[in-house]
C-alpha cells in the first residue's frame, strides 16, 4: 500500500503547487499535468501488480477524528477499479494541459488543476477505503473537486445550473450513504467496511442494500437518479468529462458491488432488481442519446446507457451467484468488468474527440458543425473510431463486452427454471434494441458533425488540435483496437476480480476466455479486411483523381448546393424519435406564419429530460413555494435571530428535562 499512499501524496502535493502558481497559467498547467501523470503512473503500477495476483494489502493510519480511522485496503476488485482511474486520469491530464490553456480566456488555471489532482487522489481513496468515515471523506472530496471542475465556465448560466444540480444530487447521495453506514455500525458494532462474519438480520440487510443502491446508484447515474449526469458532463471541460464518464461514475457501481460483498452476498431479489434497473437505464439513456442537439449531452446520455449495461452484467453475476449457476455468474461478471474497462477507453476517446471539436470550432451544437473530417482528418477519424466503439459495433472493443452479456443472458434463458426463459428472452430483446439505437445515435453524430459541408463559419475554419491532444486520443484509440483483438488477455488480467464478483472457482474463468476466442479471431479478420479495403479505396481514388470534376457531397444535382440542403441533426433523429411516446420526444414550439404578410415565424426544439422537467422540477418548485411562506421569519434583524436561538435552546432543554422526569 505504500505505493498507493505515495501516489496520493504526489497528486495532492502537485495540486497544491499548481494552485500556488495560479498567477502563471502555463506553468500551473504544466505542473498540474506533470504531477497528475507522475502520481497516476505510480498508482497504475501498484494497481496492475495487485491485479496480477498479489495478496490483498491493508494499512491503518492513526487519525484523531472521533469514531474515525484511516484504514486502506486493496484486493482484486479494488485494484480493477483503480487501474482505469489512473490510466485514463494520466491520459486526460496530458490532453487537458493544452485544452485548458486554449479555453482559459484569461482565467486562473491553478485551482482547476488542483481540483483535478484531488479528484484523482480521492477516487483512489474511495476504491481503497475500509472505514466508513474515511470513505465518506474521500467520497465528499471526489464530489466537491469534480464540482469545481464542472463549474469551470461558471460565467455561463447553463453551467451554473449544471453545478447546482450536480451539487444537490451529490449531497443527496452522501445522505443516503451516511444513513447506510450508520445502520451498518449500529447493526454490527463497527464502522470498518470489512466482512465481520456477523449474520445480519434480514430487514437490516434489505435496508442496507436499498440505501446503498440509492447513494451509489445516484453517482452511477442509474435511472431515475441520472438527471445530474447529462448536465454536469456537458458543462465540464472535455478531459474532465472523459474522467467523470469513463471512471468516476463506475465508482458508483463499485460501491454497489462492495456493499453486496459486505453484507454476505447478493439475495436473488436484489440481483433481479439490478438486472431490470440496468436494462431500463440502458434503454432510457440510448433513447435520449439519439436526439440531443448538444454533442457532449449526447455522449453523456450514452454514458447512462453504458452504465446500465455494466449494471446488467453485475445483476447477472449476482443472480448466478444467488441461484447457484456458476456459468451465468462468471459470464455476467466478466461482461460487466470488461465493459467497465472498454467503456473507459472508448468513452474517454469520444469525449476527448468532442473536446477537439470544441477546440476547433468553439461550439458543441451539431447544427453548426459538419465537414470536420476534411479539416481535421486525424482527430476526426479518432473521434469516429471512438463512436463506432461506443455504438457496440465490431470490430471494436465495445462489442466484446456486450457479447459476453448476450452469452450470459442466453445461458440464463437455456438453463433457467420455470418462468426464467421468458424473462431472459425479454432481456435479450431489450439489449438488442439498445444496440440498434446506439448504432443509430452514433451514426447520426458522426455523419452530422464530420461529413457533408460546414454549417457555420466556425466549422469551415476548423483545424487540428495540438499534438499533445491528438496523441492522447491516439493512445485511447489503440486501447480500443487492442481490446477488440485480444479480449482474452484482458479477461485473464482481471480474472481474480471476476472470480470475486461472481463468487465462483478460479477455473471458471477459462470458460470466459473460451467464449471470447471466436470474437477475437473474427475481429482480427475484420481489421485485416478493413485495412485492405481502405488501401484499395485509396489507390482507386488516387488513380481517379483529376479524371472528373470535383462535386460537393450531397449535392443532389444542384449547381450551387448549400449546407441547408443537408440533413439536420433534428431531421436525422426523426427516424428514432418519431416512434417514441410524446412524453419523451423533444419538446417542440412552433410559431406558424399567419396572415397575408406574416411578420414572424419560428421553430424551437428543446431536448429536455422529462424526468427532470416533470418530476424533480415540479417537486422542488412545490417545496420552494411552501417554504416561501416561512419567509416572514427572515426579518434581517440580528436581535430576532438571537431570540430564535434562545427559544430553540429553551425548547431543547425542556424536552430533555421532561424525558428525565419520565424515569429510566
Amino acid at each position: 500500500m505504500k505505493e498507493l499512499i505515495v501516489a496520493v501524496l504526489v497528486l495532492v502535493a502537485g495540486g497544491v503547487l499548481a494552485a500556488l502558481l495560479s498567477r502563471w497559467p502555463r506553468l500551473a498547467s504544466t505542473v498540474g499535468a506533470t504531477t497528475a501523470v507522475a502520481g497516476s503512473t505510480i498508482g497504475a503500477v501498484f494497481a496492475a501488480r495487485m491485479l496480477g495476483g498479489q495478496a490483498p494489502a491493508r494499512v491503518e493510519i492513526a487519525w484523531n477524528v472521533p469514531a474515525g480511522a484511516i484504514v486502506l485496503g486493496c484486493d482484486a476488485v479494488s485494484a480493477f477499479f483503480l487501474l482505469p482511474v489512473f490510466v485514463l486520469g494520466a491520459i486526460a491530464a496530458v490532453y487537458g494541459r493544452d485544452y485548458l490553456l486554449h479555453e482559459a480566456h484569461g482565467k486562473s488555471l491553478g485551482v482547476p488543476w488542483a481540483a483535478y489532482c484531488v479528484l484523482l487522489a480521492s477516487m483512489a481513496l474511495v476504491a481503497t477505503a475500509r472505514h466508513a468515515i474515511a470513505f465518506l471523506v474521500a467520497w465528499e472530496l471526489m464530489s466537491l473537486s469534480s464540482w469545481v471542475l464542472v463549474t469551470f465556465e461558471h460565467e455561463r448560466a447553463e453551467v451554473r445550473r449544471a453545478g447546482w444540480v450536480y451539487l444537490i444530487a451529490a449531497h443527496v447521495g452522501v445522505a443516503a450513504l451516511t444513513a447506510a453506514f450508520l445502520l451498518w455500525g449500529a447493526t454490527t458494532g463497527t464502522l470498518l467496511l470489512e466482512s465481520t462474519g456477523f449474520a445480519l438480520p434480514a430487514n437490516a440487510r434489505t435496508a442496507l442494500l436499498l440505501l446503498a443502491l440509492a447513494g451509489f446508484g445516484l453517482k452511477a447515474g442509474l435511472f431515475p437518479l441520472h438527471v445530474w449526469l447529462p448536465e454536469a458532463h456537458a458543462a465540464a471541460p472535455s478531459h474532465v468529462s472523459a474522467v467523470m464518464s469513463g471512471v468516476m461514475v463506475k465508482l458508483g457501481v463499485y460501491g454497489i458491488v462492495r456493499m453486496t460483498m459486505l453484507v454476505g452476498g447478493p439475495p436473488a431479489w436484489f440481483a433481479r432488481a439490478l438486472l431490470l434497473l440496468g436494462l431500463v437505464t440502458a434503454i432510457y439513456g440510448v433513447v435520449f442519446a439519439t436526439h440531443q442537439r448538444d454533442l457532449k449531452r449526447a455522449l453523456a446520455y450514452s454514458s447512462v446507457e453504458n452504465v446500465g449495461l455494466v449494471v446488467v452484467g453485475v445483476g447477472l453475476a449476482m443472480l448466478g451467484h444467488a441461484t447457484g449457476r456458476p456459468t451465468l455468474a462468471v459470464l455476467g461478471a466478466a461482461g460487466a468488468l470488461l465493459h467497465v474497462w472498454n467503456h473507459a477507453a472508448m468513452k474517454g476517446l469520444a469525449f476527448l474527440g468532442a473536446g477537439a471539436v470544441v477546440h476547433a470550432t468553439g461550439t458543441r451544437d451539431l447544427e453548426r458543425l459538419g465537414g470536420l473530417l476534411r479539416r481535421m482528418p486525424v482527430s476526426g477519424a479518432l473521434f469516429g473510431l471512438g463512436a463506432v466503439a461506443v455504438a457496440g459495433l465490431p470490430p471494436l472493443n465495445g462489442f466484446v463486452g456486450e457479447w459476453l452479456l448476450y452469452r450470459s443472458l442466453i445461458d440464463g434463458a437455456i438453463g433457467g427454471g420455470a418462468g426464467a426463459p421468458l424473462g431472459f428472452t425479454f432481456a435479450i430483446g431489450a439489449l438488442s434494441a439498445v444496440g440498434v439505437l446506439a448504432a443509430l445515435a452514433f451514426v447520426r453524430l458522426c455523419s452530422i458533425a464530420l461529413l457533408g459541408a460546414p454549417r457555420s463559419p466556425e466549422a469551415a475554419k476548423a483545424h487540428e488540435p495540438t499534438p499533445l491532444m491528438v496523441g492522447s486520443m491516439a493512445v485511447l484509440g489503440l486501447a480500443c483496437i487492442a481490446g477488440s483483438v485480444a479480449p482474452g488477455a484482458l479477461v485473464r488480467a482481471f480474472g481474480a476480480a471476476t472470480v470475486s464478483l461472481a463468487g465462483v472457482a478460479p477455473a471458471m474463468n477459462g470458460d470466459v476466455r473460451a467464449a471470447l476466442v471466436p470474437i477475437g479471431v473474427a475481429d482480427v479478420i475484420l481489421w485485416i479486411t478493413c485495412v485492405a479495403g481502405v488501401l484499395v479505396a485509396a489507390r482507386v481514388a488516387r488513380r481517379a483523381r483529376g479524371r472528373g470534376a470535383e462535386q460537393e457531397t450531397w449535392g443532389c444535382g444542384y449547381a450551387a448546393p448549400t449546407a441547408r440542403m443537408q440533413y439536420t441533426a433534428r431531421g436525422f433523429a426523426e427516424l428514432a424519435t418519431g416512434f417514441l411516446p410524446r412524453r419523451v420526444q423533444p419538446h417542440v414550439e412552433i410559431a406558424r406564419p399567419r396572415g397575408l404578410f406574416p411578420a414572424r415565424a419560428g421553430f424551437v426544439s428543446r431536448d429536455e429530460d422529462p424526468v427532470t422537467r416533470d418530476v424533480y422540477e415540479r417537486v422542488l418548485e412545490g417545496l420552494a413555494d411552501r417554504f416561501a411562506r416561512l419567509r416572514w421569519l427572515q426579518q434581517g434583524v440580528v436581535h430576532l435571530y438571537v431570540l430564535y436561538v434562545f427559544l430553540a435552546v429553551v425548547a431543547a432543554l425542556t424536552w430533555v428535562s421532561m424525558r428525565g422526569w419520565g424515569g429510566p
